[in-house]
């Protein structure tokens, strides 16, 4: 335990390796607490997150036919920030709707890409449907990013 007997959260996301790509998991006890973990750590597959400011807010707003599509359908919305406009999400607070059909609104805060201060660590292309997970009863969720 650290210091002045406060607990730290245990981590909600992370990243693992693959044979030729990279995969971000989470855990969290919603289906939003997921979607928001596999978006942090998609950006920290890009990004130290570290030296990202939350200043400027985005809205996403996706649909999809079952939960599998929709993580891919966020998660690509979010590439779309980024490769179009060169933002940098460190923040998200995920709003889904569970029953078909299924729908988020996500707040994404964060910044524009700054050389100066955001490492490039890899161009991420694509969220894959490749293995993925999304279990909110487990509290799991895992996907595939092609890099």
């Amino acid at each position: 335990m650290p210091s002045g007997g406060k607990s730290r959260p245990a981590r909600r996301w992370g990243t693992f390796p693959t044979t030729a790509d990279v995969g971000v998991w989470a855990r969290g006890p919603s289906a939003d607490a997921l979607l928001e973990g596999l978006g942090i750590g998609l950006f920290s597959v890009m990004t130290d997150l570290r030296k990202v400011r939350p200043r400027v807010e985005r809205t996403v707003r996706v649909t999809a036919e079952d939960p599998t599509r929709l993580v891919v359908a966020f998660l690509t919305e979010l590439l779309v920030l980024q490769a179009d406009d060169g933002f940098l999400v460190r923040d998200l607070a995920v709003r889904a709707r569970e029953t078909a059909p299924m729908s988020l609104v996500a707040r994404a805060r964060g910044e524009p890409f700054d050389p100066a201060r955001h490492p490039m660590r890899a161009e991420v292309k694509a969220a894959t449907f490749h293995a993925l997970v999304f279990d909110p009863a487990h509290h799991r969720a895992r996907v595939i990013v092609d890099i």
